[in-house]
């Protein structure tokens, strides 16, 4: 999925707010300007939409983890210069402390169909014989299965 729809969803999901997401950013090391988020939100044929970079969604991410979880001992990670649909899943769940039992009801609730093992093949290292790229339609699904949960959508 274009990061751009990846954090247009989070945003409407969590019920975030543009300052919020600069917030965000900013618990993970980083920077950004308003206007700069504001532009990532914008539809893709406004006038002022901004292209959000794959490190810019893996700050957000990694500040959404610290601010659901805590933020842990020791040095801030290291934001992905480069972020795949697998990591965006893993962080998200690692954010919203899911276990699989808690993504498997969450794809339920969209009417997806996806076994644990499937699912376990999504977290795998890229080199593992079981490891699966997750396609933009189990993103999209695992995000309508989040809407539908703290949305009521």
């Amino acid at each position: 999925m274009q990061n751009n729809h990846v954090i247009r969803r989070i945003r409407y999901i969590f019920d975030l707010k543009d300052t919020r997401i600069v917030k965000l950013i900013s618990m993970a090391g980083q920077m950004a300007e308003l206007a700069e988020v504001t532009g990532w939100l914008k539809k893709d044929d406004d006038p002022g939409f901004m292209p959000c970079r794959d490190s810019q969604l893996a700050a957000m991410l990694n500040g959404f983890i610290i601010d659901r979880r805590g933020k842990k001992d020791g040095p801030l990670p290291a934001v992905e210069k480069t972020l795949n649909n697998n990591q965006v899943l893993k962080k998200l769940k690692i954010a919203l402390n899911y276990q699989s039992d808690d993504m498997l009801q969450t794809f339920r609730l969209v009417d997806a169909s996806i076994s644990e093992h499937e699912l376990s093949a999504f977290f795998r290292k890229p080199g593992h014989k079981h490891y699966r790229e997750c396609m933009d339609q189990w993103l999209k699904r695992f995000l309508d299965g989040l809407a539908v949960r703290f949305q009521g959508a």
